[in-house]
């Protein structure tokens, strides 16, 4: 997309977006009940907090340099349903199954982030939807609106905005009990489990790399008599699409210590490509923010384009401050990263690059499911390494909606998906997502290849 063309420099406040153009925003038909609620959600407490932040863009300037991977993964949209004690907890432990398994075969940290607490809200490409002739606004995410198709649920409301901020704190809360009371322990990665994880073809080789990494842990007490420090407990962050501005409006807070806006709703919010315009409000909303902040980007994005949500959004080149999560599809990335690998270089700006292979390869099938072909997505993970590699970039990270639920709506993997299998449980509300052994497939792929390019 030409024609993209840099805004004029304002003094930035948290509201300063409001006097330029914001895509993607609901209406709302009672403007009084929309304040009050915005108002009420910036008296409540923060759900993260600074220090948190600065650890977690202390951690992905250590993947900018390539002494740490970024695992950035979970549902494409969260539903207030699913704030259930069991979700979460499998939503967690396949997450942890992930990075354990790219940790023994990157033989680096990884930096653990999930699309939970706060993924409540998911861009449209059409304001409305037409069934059998009746025409009613899209379904936005449930801090928006309803998915039913009656008038009253697709109307936006307010008051979602603050059950949306609860559900989050509750989410948020879950986790951190679990990974403080020592769920995640890395000397005991076999409590991580899922039950059905036993019928997986994966499962010899995850037990392969459990049993190498207790020997390893095992080997070094023995050896030095104290046991690897930090291993009893991971950090764990939380991302959003930063999508309702009002919203993330409401949780940014002025640190008087740091002398910094931060969004305290979520550790690292990123902009979507249907936000990212660079006179648009979500770019003038992200550049004030201290939080590390991430973009997805794609071929739609010309080289101008590119440079000026750099420039703009990092224009001192902070290390870990920008994340550019680059999404083409299996077909179109040869083509087209090289051309974005050399506009960002031409900046002189450091960025972590992300490969998101999810989104480029979303098709539909003959029974009208939206589905994602493994395949494709292994193909198109593999040539963002390849790609890096030729161009003298690094691929620093992998972005993926997953879960940790027995779903169909990805075909292929090793028992072989097709799209007669999608009917089963195909239960995402917006876009298809890994099932748990798809995710750990992708994994060990990430694993292998790092495995191949150390031999080499």
């Amino acid at each position: 997309m030409s024609g993209m063309r840099s805004p004029e420099i304002t003094t930035w406040n948290p509201a300063s977006w409001q006097a330029r153009k914001a895509q993607q925003q609901p209406q709302y038909a009672d403007p009084a009940a929309l304040q009050s609620a915005v108002a009420q959600l910036s008296r409540l407490p923060p759900l993260v907090v600074s220090w948190e932040i600065e650890a977690l863009r202390e951690r992905l300037a250590a993947a900018q340099r390539g002494e740490a991977f970024l695992l950035q993964a979970g549902d494409c949209a969260e539903s207030f349903a699913d704030c259930e004690s069991d979700r979460i907890a499998k939503q967690l432990k396949v997450i942890l199954q992930c990075s354990l398994v790219m940790l023994h075969g990157l033989k680096r940290p990884i930096v653990r982030v999930g699309r939970i607490a706060g993924q409540y809200a998911k861009p449209r490409s059409a304001d409305t939807e037409t069934r059998d002739g009746v025409t009613l606004p899209s379904y936005r995410g449930d801090t928006i609106n309803h998915p039913e198709f009656t008038a009253e649920a697709r109307a936006a409301d307010p008051v979602l905005l603050l059950r949306g901020h609860e559900r989050a704190a509750l989410t948020l809360n879950f986790i951190r009990a679990l990974v403080d009371g020592g769920f995640a322990d890395l000397h005991h990665p076999e409590y991580w489990e899922l039950g059905f994880l036993r019928h997986s073809p994966a499962r010899d080789a995850y037990e392969r790399i459990l049993r190498a990494i207790a020997d390893s842990l095992d080997f070094f007490k023995s050896l030095t008599g104290s046991t690897v420090q930090e291993t009893g407990r991971v950090d764990f962050y939380t991302s959003h699409e930063g999508l309702h501005l009002l919203y993330e409006q409401a949780h940014t807070r002025f640190i008087p210590r740091s002398q910094r806006w931060y969004n305290l709703s979520t550790h690292m919010p990123w902009i979507g490509m249907r936000t990212a315009q660079l006179d648009g409000a979500h770019v003038e909303y992200f550049r004030g923010i201290s939080n590390p902040v991430a973009v997805k980007v794609g071929a739609a994005m010309d080289t101008g384009w590119l440079q000026g949500l750099v420039t703009t959004l990092n224009p001192n080149n902070q290390p870990g401050r920008l994340t550019l999560i680059h999404r083409f599809g299996a077909k179109e990335i040869e083509r087209s990263l090289p051309r974005l690998i050399d506009a960002v270089r031409e900046t002189g700006q450091n960025v972590l690059w992300v490969c998101d292979p999810m989104h480029g390869n979303t098709e539909t099938t003959v029974g009208g499911y939206k589905t994602r072909r493994l395949e494709n997505v292994q193909k198109e993970l593999e040539l963002a390494f390849t790609v890096h590699e030729a161009n003298g970039s690094r691929l620093g990270g992998v972005h993926l909606e997953m879960t940790g639920e027995d779903v169909t709506e990805c075909t292929g993997g090793a028992r072989g998906l097709s799209d007669a299998d999608l009917a089963r449980a195909y239960r995402t509300q917006v876009d298809p997502r890994l099932n748990y052994e798809q995710a750990l497939e992708l994994a060990l792929m990430i694993a292998e290849h790092s495995k191949k390019a150390r031999s080499l």
